[in-house]
């Protein structure tokens, strides 16, 4: 057996054979076959290369039969370098056969890995905002690579080699009755004794397996948290480096062990095999050479014989674990469907439709709010992407009721946890109400599609994200056709426009890892220089000065007056000084609204807003 067979066994027997007993939905093979509609000729193509690699390796011992009986045995020349030279073809052939084989296997593997990974990629991002809070990115990214490759093995590992063991197992042993039915018998019965310590050892790779895995996994978030800017400032903060050295080498140390333990039990494996397979070898000469002398059969038939004993117990002993390999092909289909099914919370309605983007009127008609579980935003079989809640939520906000007129701004202040934020990501569907109506210009914001009400309700959250790029490819996000002067010159409304000209890349400059490489004060001017770039009517502004300095908060609110000129806005804030000129404010408590009017009658009042004002202003 070939050292490449040897490790598609190794492999084989290295998975989870609980998977077996896995029970498929109904209809899954029905769309696993719809995946492989748009390259069935091509499927069909390498099937037949596989099935012709078969019958030429299989010819190529009973050319050997021929090549001592009628060549070399009667000492025929020109019979041994006619059927040498087709030995040599044959072997070019099948060379040329697998080439082919292999040109299709690979376009038909890719082929389905991008079909896969484009709609998973393209369903995950129509997922709601909850989707992702409660998942885990790693496990998220898993189902695009691990099983994506997976299902794509059903096509172009499992299946072949099942058609390819199946049929070699066949002509095999035809070919071996044909020539010697006492010498195939004997070699049958050996077949368990290929079979069993394969079972046997398997079990303890699929052990080692699941652990190195569960390992590997540890030790790649343990570096993903460690090896981020936030991560390394906080080592390095509080000094860990030794017992950060000293918790990746205890892990590492795991991992070599369980490797060097899974390289051996491989050694054991392919050595017990091969010392089978040389036992077998050995009957087989002795009762063939037997059958030799005794003149049942030839010496080339004995050779013939010897060839295809060790196309034998490869293909038996793979298709005994093939039900564990198709299974596990199957189920990573189904890992892949289960995220393809799950419903985004927030789409478009059938009747949805686009609304203009001008500066509308907002109203707020009795919401109430309660985060979604779940079961709602993910599935219960996916546990490694969300973790169900350990009890209810309740409603977050209740009865919110309030009018924001066109070109005015309204601020909402109240104390942390209170609900401003929840409520701010209403307007642009990042959640759905749960009870009631938010309007704009008369339209329930459900009834517009989401792209055009994104469109028209742009948002700068109190952290704001910047991707790993170039300041020219992080404001283009906005508007990819956008010119240099039209950035040039919505940088100069975001107060940022100086800095970036400074920059020795100017607007090539990378800005790191969530744009660490800037200021919060710097970060944040560039995204509002984006949100200047998108145009939008109506702004949502969550805390955008929060936590700068006196200097960034002064340049960060020159940019917010040029964002918020003659759109409808909604700002959150916790520094109170931030909305005195608003043409309302809304003081949130608890999920409701508390109070509602402008700076001095709220602070006239006496109330929770005058509490909050003179909290902040105590010390001045």
């Amino acid at each position: 057996m070939s050292s490449s067979g040897h490790g598609m066994m190794l492999r084989s027997l290295s998975r989870d054979t609980s998977v077996k007993y896995q029970k498929l939905k109904p209809g899954t093979m029905r769309r696993i076959a719809s995946f492989a509609t748009p390259y069935k000729w091509w499927i069909v193509v390498f099937l037949v290369t596989v099935v012709l690699d078969a019958v030429l390796t299989v010819s190529m011992p009973l050319i050997l039969r021929r090549l001592f009986d009628q060549g070399i045995a009667p000492g025929k020349r020109t019979v041994v370098v006619v059927l040498a030279l087709l030995i040599g073809f044959i072997a070019i052939l099948d060379a040329v056969v697998t080439t082919f084989g292999r040109w299709y296997s690979v376009r038909i593997g890719e082929g389905l890995i991008y079909d896969l990974r484009t709609q998973v990629f393209a369903h995950v991002q129509r997922q709601p905002i909850a989707f992702f809070v409660r998942s885990q990115t790693g496990a998220l990214i898993s189902r695009l690579n691990s099983d994506v490759i997976g299902a794509q093995q059903a096509f172009t590992g499992t299946l072949s080699n099942v058609v390819s063991n199946g049929v070699s197992l066949a002509l095999v042993l035809s070919a071996m009755f044909y020539l010697s039915w006492q010498v195939t018998a004997v070699s049958l019965v050996i077949v368990p004794l290929f079979i069993l310590p394969s079972k046997w050892i398997g079990k303890h790779l699929q052990r080692l397996t699941r652990l190195a895995m569960n390992l590997n996994a540890e030790l790649s978030s343990a570096m993903a948290e460690r090896f981020n800017v936030s991560g390394a400032l906080l080592v390095a903060l509080f000094g860990s480096e030794a017992r950060e050295h000293e918790f990746f080498k205890s892990r590492a140390r795991k991992v070599a062990d369980t490797g060097i333990k899974t390289a051996m039990l491989n050694r054991y494996f392919i050595n017990s095999l091969t010392l089978i397979a040389s036992v077998a070898t050995a009957i087989t000469y002795g009762l063939g050479g037997s059958l030799v002398i005794s003149k049942a059969i030839t010496l080339g038939t004995l050779m013939a014989l010897t060839a295809l004993l060790g196309r034998l117990y490869g293909p038996l002993t793979a298709l005994s674990n093939v039900r564990v390999e198709v299974m596990t092909a199957l189920v990573s289909f189904e890992r892949v469907f289960e995220i393809l099914d799950l419903k985004p919370l927030i789409s478009d309605r059938p009747s949805a439709r686009e609304i203009p983007n001008v500066p509308g009127k907002v109203e707020f008609r009795n919401v109430s709010f309660t985060y979604p579980s779940a079961q709602e935003v993910s599935l219960a079989s996916l546990e490694s992407i969300a973790k169900p809640e350990s009890m209810p939520t309740g409603p977050v906000l209740e009865n919110i009721s309030f009018v924001v007129e066109p070109g005015t701004m309204t601020a909402l202040v109240g104390p942390s946890g209170a609900g401003k934020t929840t409520l701010a990501t209403l307007l642009p569907r990042l959640y759905d109400v749960s009870s009631g109506e938010i309007m704009i210009d008369g339209v329930d914001v459900r009834d517009a599609t989401l792209e055009s009400l994104r469109n028209a309700v742009g948002m700068v959250m109190q952290d704001a994200h910047l991707f790993h790029d170039s300041i020219l490819a992080n404001l283009r996000y906005a508007k990819p056709d956008a010119t240099i002067e039209e950035i040039a010159e919505a940088c100069k409304a975001a107060q940022i426009w100086s800095l970036i000209t400074s920059l020795p890349d100017g607007l090539g400059t990378v800005v790191g890892d969530r744009g660490h490489r800037l200021s919060g004060g710097e970060k944040q001017r560039i995204a509002i220089a984006r949100l200047l770039l998108k145009a939008p009517s109506m702004i949502v502004l969550d805390e955008a000065t929060a936590h700068l300095d006196s200097e960034n908060e002064a340049l960060v609110q020159e940019a917010l007056k040029a964002a918020l000129a003659k759109r409808t806005s909604v700002v959150i804030a916790h520094r109170l000084s931030t909305v005195r000129e608003a043409d309302q404010i809304l003081v949130i408590s608890d999920g409701r609204i508390a109070e509602q009017g402008v700076h001095e009658e709220l602070l006239a009042a006496g109330g929770l807003y005058s509490d909050l004002y003179h909290r902040q202003f105590a010390d001045r």
